[in-house]
């Protein structure tokens, strides 16, 4: 081999394994890197034994855990019970009720656990079905993400399939309240399962909307209910029978986390509403988190 030909087969090689570095580093960087888990998924654990139940989300590998109301301990209890854990808390589920008088309070309980979010999951259905019911609601989230902002907490909303069922005049409630709600005052929290079941794509609205989707929900299906009996309200009575472990059911998760950064995802969290064995449930959905590459 002559100088020349050595010298251009180092600089391949040299190329060959920069390129190498380079991919090898990517694949690495489009993983979650923090998974979470919301405690609703292990309630009936949580009843039985708190703290062993934490001491086991930790063993399985979560790092970050989200709560709400009836599986949530008193403020200082929590961040104890955390700390001792291993874990942290960065998002907790607000009920509609509490978004009055008694909101300033729950903003500074959550502040001693040390968490940064607070979600609303759910628009109560008396005040949904009022004329103009979701752009009222959107104000009333507003303002909540007002108050919020103030404490330094920021506020987001948690849809699930109601969203998705056509108004009267034909458009998404999902939509009025994206058209209506402050961007920097009430962020998305995308439940990736109901936005599924209620028959529209997640990637469309990361595209659509990017930046606002500061969370999601990483929620499995067996199958996608047919668009009619989501529409009229028949699913409503069966759809805990259609929830799966994450990566056992139908939903593409290579292909939505692929746009995780255009959404502005920051925390993932997996939950099942309704799993036969709550931890077995947490353990085969942290596995595929754990694994997948997009």
């Amino acid at each position: 081999m002559d100088r020349r030909t050595f010298l251009g087969a180092l600089s391949g090689a040299a190329a060959a394994t920069m390129i190498g570095n380079k991919l090898s580093w990517a694949a690495e960087q489009h993983r979650i890197k923090t998974i979470g888990i919301q405690l609703y998924t292990v309630r009936d654990a949580l009843q039985v034994d708190y703290d062993g139940t934490l001491a086991k989300l930790a063993a399985i590998g979560y790092r970050e855990v989200e709560s709400g109301k009836g599986h949530d301990k008193p403020p200082k209890e929590m961040r104890e019970a955390l700390m001792r854990a291993g874990l942290t808390s960065p998002s907790y589920h607000v009920d509609w009720d509490s978004l009055g008088a008694d909101f300033p309070k729950v903003i500074e309980d959550n502040k001693i656990v040390g968490r940064t979010y607070l979600v609303n999951p759910w628009i109560d259905e008396e005040v949904r079905n009022k004329p103009d019911g979701w752009k009222h609601a959107a104000e009333t989230l507003n303002r909540a993400g007002e108050t919020a902002k103030k404490s330094g907490i920021q506020f987001a909303y948690h849809n699930h399939w109601v969203e998705f069922i056509p108004l009267p005049d034909g458009k998404l409630p999902y939509d009025v309240l994206l058209e209506n709600l402050d961007p920097e005052l009430v962020k998305m929290q995308m439940d990736l399962g109901w936005i599924t079941v209620g028959g529209q794509d997640p990637v469309k609205y990361f595209q659509r909307y990017p930046g606002r989707f500061c969370m999601v929900h990483v929620k499995d299906v067996h199958s996608i209910p047919d668009a009619a009996s989501v529409r009229s309200g028949r699913f409503a009575g069966e759809n805990m029978t259609i929830l799966a472990d994450v990566g056992t059911g139908v939903i593409n998760w290579k292909r939505i986390f692929a746009h995780s950064q255009n959404a502005g995802i920051k925390h993932y969290f997996v939950e099942h509403d309704n799993p036969k064995n709550s931890i077995e449930t947490a353990t085969v959905s942290y596995q595929y988190l754990e694994r997948l590459r997009f």
